[in-house]
């Protein structure tokens, strides 16, 4: 009863709150993750909780703080949710190839997590997320854990993306000059009431 939004379809709205404000249960309520509120979640003009959860799964792709990357290869984790699809092996091969071109991936395909960068390992997780061709993107403070150049640099790569992409994308952040640059629209929260949504301006 305290959010009411709507966020138009291809941009990026930050949500920005202090700690225990609630932006990553709203993230989580989106995704599924939680109940349902008592409110209503659409997407597309589709109640989210009429909708089957694997239906909603492959609409949503979700980026969270700490992304899971699994012992695999790159290309491996990248293709995780084509596999789980049994997606034919050369249509794979296809796409990983693209996403990695996109996210600047291609050389370090055939590496494991752990010879990556926090930047890179973070892309790995927003490439797992662009093969779904989500039609909403939700990001849960991705770029927390990397240090303040690497973390500018990353906010940098993720806009430029979405721009390229046309994902409408939810991203959650506690930094205001994050939420400002990102955002085309900024939905301000504090103890679960939104205070403000409306262009950075």
């Amino acid at each position: 009863s305290h959010i009411s939004a709507r966020i138009p379809a291809g941009q990026t709205a930050a949500l920005v709150g202090p700690t225990g404000s609630g932006k990553s249960t709203l993230i989580n309520l989106l995704a599924r993750l939680h109940d349902p509120p008592p409110g209503t979640v659409f997407i597309d003009g589709v109640d989210v909780h009429e909708r089957p959860f694997e239906e909603l799964r492959g609409a949503i792709g979700f980026v969270p703080q700490e992304p899971f990357l699994f012992s695999d290869t790159i290309a491996d984790n990248i293709a995780f949710a084509m596999k789980l699809r049994k997606t034919d092996k050369a249509e794979i091969a296809t796409k990983v190839a693209e996403v990695a071109e996109l996210l600047e991936l291609t050389a370090v395909l055939d590496r494991k997590p752990g010879q990556l960068s926090g930047g890179q390992r973070q892309r790995v997780a927003m490439g797992r997320a662009i093969v779904r061709n989500p039609k909403l993107f939700l990001m849960d403070e991705p770029l927390s854990n990397l240090d303040a150049k690497l973390r500018v640099q990353t906010r940098a790569e993720i806009s430029k993306l979405q721009r390229r992409l046309g994902v409408t994308t939810m991203y959650v952040t506690h930094d205001q000059i994050e939420a400002m640059t990102m955002g085309d629209r900024v939905a301000v929260l504090r103890r679960g009431v939104l205070m403000q949504c409306a262009s950075p301006a």
